[in-house]
């Protein structure tokens, strides 16, 4: 078939490889110059899917408002009149019961787990390269409670069979040697050891360029204006200059993909939340995290990209805003220079932001629509590079008719009801 990917970032291109692989001639469309230049350019640089929790839980009303008192807080609101925006919090906060987390907890870690399976095989085939590391990621607890609190995760980590390791702070020492330097401010952590780390944007750059050798086609700085429907079915996809035409059409247009969605009846609850990150050249290597380390705390996680520190949090809900706010640089400093003062030559970083799409249950949605060749995969959250590989490598089994090697039911947008 001929299958249109709307969407050149990480999730984007990795449908586009693997429905290529599939054998189907697949053209990309972005409004961007290249691939990975939103939300993928740069994230955390974490492939975690032990970590793969929904930000909806028991307790995070009560938390929100402290988060949002504190100095240096992960989390910011400002309210708007924006309907989507009340009614995707409505929709977060019925989803903070201790039954729910576990049920979509349960939904996001076989994807995770899966995506990270299938990233090995695909570096293992191409040999693709991008600042990789396989080091695990180190949630680290600054308090007691923080600690005693990892009895749920662990109870899920458990029943998937992914590997653990809940450490003292020698423990974590041993992981992250750094951290020796500030054994005072952290009381243990929980260490995820089959987690990786690596650059998203230099992956999905690499693997854009795989993909075209294999025959896609990327029609960059191409802007769409509208899906067109005939009966159930898509017909065309218009852009500013042509209409564009295919046999399936899949949506990964991450937090923008609600706008084209909701215009021909398909409603689908993702929402931004913006998140900010800096990257800063390592001044002194012994200094610096081996692999990612998660400030619980703060909800930043600080890891090391090849020779520079990334830095990623901060949870800020205000619509499509891409204004680069001067707060959320201080907080990402304050992480990173608290907990590995000297690895980073901090006045040097550079400042950016992102709008990660988010459901209000956690998971991302993938499968089919209510159109017989439409396809959704989208709405992944902070975990797009971590289920990247995995989400498109499913997709393109769906699109093909081929049953997945992971039940995707639970990721269908028919969830919703």
């Amino acid at each position: 078939m001929k299958v249109l990917v709307l969407g050149s970032g990480v999730v984007g291109v990795t449908s586009a490889w693997y429905l290529a692989q599939a054998g189907h001639d697949v053209v990309v469309v972005d409004r961007q110059p290249g691939p990975a230049l939103e939300t993928s350019f740069a994230n955390a640089g974490e492939i975690s899917p032990g970590y793969s929790s929904p930000w909806a839980g028991p307790g995070i009303p009560v938390k929100a408002i402290k988060w949002m008192l504190m100095h240096f807080g992960p989390l910011v609101v400002r309210p708007k009149f924006d309907p989507y925006m009340a009614l995707w919090l409505v929709r977060m906060l019925r989803n903070c019961t201790s039954a729910r987390y576990a049920r979509n907890k349960a939904r996001m870690v076989p994807i995770a787990e899966y995506s990270r399976d299938c990233l090995k095989e695909l570096r293992s085939e191409i040999g693709i390269a991008y600042d990789e590391r396989m080091q695990g990621t180190l949630q680290l607890f600054r308090t007691q409670k923080q600690y005693e609190g990892t009895a749920g995760d662990i109870e899920v980590l458990k029943q998937f069979g992914v590997p653990y390791e809940l450490l003292d702070p020698a423990g974590c020492i041993g992981a992250e040697p750094a951290l020796a330097n500030v054994k005072g401010k952290f009381v243990g952590g929980l260490r995820l050891p089959g987690d990786e780390t690596g650059d998203c944007q230099m992956f999905t750059d690499k693997l854009a360029k795989l993909c075209a050798e294999q025959g896609v086609a990327f029609r960059f700085n191409t802007t769409i204006t509208s899906i067109n429907t005939s009966g159930n079915r898509i017909a065309s996809v218009s852009t500013e200059t042509e209409e564009l035409t295919a046999d399936a059409y899949v949506v990964a247009f991450g937090s923008y993909s609600p706008f084209l969605l909701r215009r021909i009846g398909v409603h689908i609850p993702v929402y931004p939340i913006k998140g900010y990150s800096i990257t800063a050249p390592i001044a002194d290597p012994d200094s610096a995290p081996v692999s990612t380390v998660m400030d619980e705390t703060y909800k930043v996680a600080i890891t090391r990209l090849g020779d520079r520190i990334r830095a990623g949090g901060t949870a800020e809900i205000s619509g499509y805003d891409l204004s680069l706010r001067d707060a959320r640089r201080a907080t990402l400093h304050h992480s990173v220079g608290d907990l590995f003062p000297g690895g980073g030559d901090l006045s040097k970083a550079t400042f950016w932001t992102g709008l990660r799409p988010m459901t209000p249950d956690g998971p991302p949605i993938i499968g089919a629509s209510k159109y017989s060749n439409l396809y959704l995969n989208t709405g992944h959250g902070t975990l797009g590079w971590t289920m990247a590989c995995g989400s498109g490598r499913v997709l393109a089994d769906i699109v093909s008719g081929k049953s997945p090697d992971v039940d995707a039911s639970p990721l269908e947008i028919t969830r919703y009801g």
